[in-house]
């Protein structure tokens, strides 16, 4: 499901103010059992990304269909969230302390929480005239207004760490009155700090005090959190491997430039958003379509073909068509590989236990490849995209670790690839469920995706099994990516 190129909201833009009316910090309650001074070390899941930009998720919730003046929102609304938040936050209390080192060089990195005025998450309220209807929809959208939605916080570099500890959460909440009233939640967070499980598992415990004022253990199954470093085992050095790549990346120029944030804000000037929807009827339609080729051409049929592998085949293969017909790609660069970067879940994975209660980060890092030219063979693209990235999520399913000493070196080579795509996100994460008090979310973007060729993956909101693709696109390739789209999920019908 998608809105056609028709329903492109005009006006959606620069021309739609939004008004900061009020920053501060947001503290732990003042009775908080949380130690007074606490560190909490990185380990080698969490070093690969602190070359990674923070990632920006945005929530709009739609308010009841009545009035709603500013005065009562900030009244009303607006300090049940600000209260609930800091009671989350003294069960997820890194989320209020920063990135620093304990040495003169960054080669020893912890969160750093001190239990006081240092000791908080920025919290920005803020007024949009936009139509948050419009916003909220599945239709296209200049992307330039999201980007006001959405704080920012600063990158993550050894030079300045020692001098400057970096926070590692930050919060946008954007009150939109008329005509539709709804308000928006926008994040800032570095990956480096945790995965988006351990997100999820925030989130909820922040809507569960919202919306009940207590913690309401059949929502948030994974309280407490557990911060418990030593039941991730390094027996291969590999933190000290990867801590030492990283310092070498950001020794050099040319690599420490890739590790800045991409002009985002520029490149939503002139760029489209817009989410599309791949329901379980559509998947299922693409597997067997998928099958019915290998019968075709009398070839063994992918090693996977869940409605992960299917749904992200489907869209590698429509991205690199869209480009090719937008001669955004050279004839050169038709032929050579391509990349598809992805995580994977550790939790499950690792040959040892590890609780899905477990602060911090888990994953694995996926690179599929495929060779270009395979991608754009007429009813054999997709098969070859299929092909690499259930390979690969096999590998990863048989060890997760195997190659990780080349996480960051081959996040490095996706980066560098002009044409590379790498995905945000899991629709094995349900954040539709998370419900402040004021029903689930309407829409849920992200934001960090603009200046970038990611593409966001979320579980679908209203269509069960479904998954929901974010894309930020230049005008033309969205209006062809569409047409693709669109075009396959017919054939994929017939």
């Amino acid at each position: 499901m998608v809105m056609a190129p028709s329903s492109l909201i005009n006006g959606v833009g620069g021309s739609s103010a939004v008004q900061i009316i009020e920053s501060f910090y947001i503290s732990l309650p003042p009775a908080t059992t949380t130690p007074h001074s606490y560190s909490l070390p990185l380990t080698f899941f969490d070093i690969p990304w602190l070359q990674y930009h923070p990632l920006q998720p945005l929530f709009f919730f739609q308010l009841a269909p009545v009035s709603v003046s500013f005065l009562e929102f900030s009244s009303n609304i607006l300090p049940r969230l600000k209260h609930s938040l800091s009671s989350a936050m003294q069960y997820f209390f890194p989320f209020a302390g920063k990135l620093t080192t304990t040495h003169t060089l960054p080669d020893n990195l912890v969160f750093l929480t001190e239990n006081g005025k240092s000791d908080s998450v920025g919290l920005t309220v803020a007024l949009c005239n936009a139509d948050f209807n419009d916003l909220s929809s599945y239709a296209y959208k200049s992307a330039y207004i999201f980007q006001q939605l959405v704080p920012s916080l600063p990158t993550i570099a050894s030079s300045t760490i020692i001098a400057s500890p970096v926070p590692l959460l930050a919060v946008q909440i954007t009150f939109f009155p008329s005509p539709s009233p709804g308000f928006s939640i926008g994040f800032a967070s570095h990956p480096v700090l945790c995965d988006q499980r351990t997100f999820s598992n925030f989130l909820h415990t922040w809507a569960s005090f919202s919306k009940f004022g207590h913690l309401n253990f059949s929502i948030v199954p994974t309280y407490p959190a557990s911060f418990d470093r030593s039941v991730i085992l390094d027996s291969n050095g590999l933190q000290s491997i990867m801590l030492e790549q990283w310092l070498g990346l950001e020794s050099n120029p040319t690599t420490s430039m890739k590790m800045l944030p991409p002009p985002a804000a520029a490149a939503a000037h002139v760029s489209l958003r817009s989410t599309f929807v791949m329901g379980s009827a559509d998947i299922a339609n693409a597997k067997r379509w998928l099958q019915a080729q290998c019968d075709k051409l009398n070839r063994s049929y992918p090693v996977l073909l869940s409605p992960y592998v299917v749904t992200c085949a489907f869209v590698w293969t429509c991205f690199l068509r869209a480009q090719v017909q937008n001669s955004v790609v050279t004839k050169a660069k038709t032929m050579g590989p391509m990349y598809f970067g992805f995580i994977a879940g550790g939790i499950t994975r690792l040959p040892y236990q590890v609780s899905a209660k477990y602060f911090g980060n888990c994953v694995g890092f996926g690179r599929a490849v495929a060779m270009r030219e395979e991608l754009l063979k007429e009813g054999e693209g997709m098969l070859a995209a299929a092909d690499a990235i259930g390979q690969t999520v096999k590998m990863l399913d048989s060890d997760v670790l195997g190659g990780a000493e080349r996480w960051i070196s081959e996040w490095q080579t996706l980066i560098e690839s002009e044409d590379h795509i790498h995905v945000v996100g899991s629709p094995k994460v349900n954040l539709y469920e998370t419900d402040f008090g004021w029903g689930k979310p309407k829409k849920i973007e992200e934001i960090s995706i603009d200046g970038t060729r990611a593409i966001s993956l979320t579980q679908s909101r209203d269509m069960k099994s479904g998954i929901e693709i974010g894309l930020t696109l230049s005008n033309f390739i969205m209006d062809d990516f569409y047409s693709i789209f669109t075009q396959g999920l017919r054939v994929f019908a017939q």
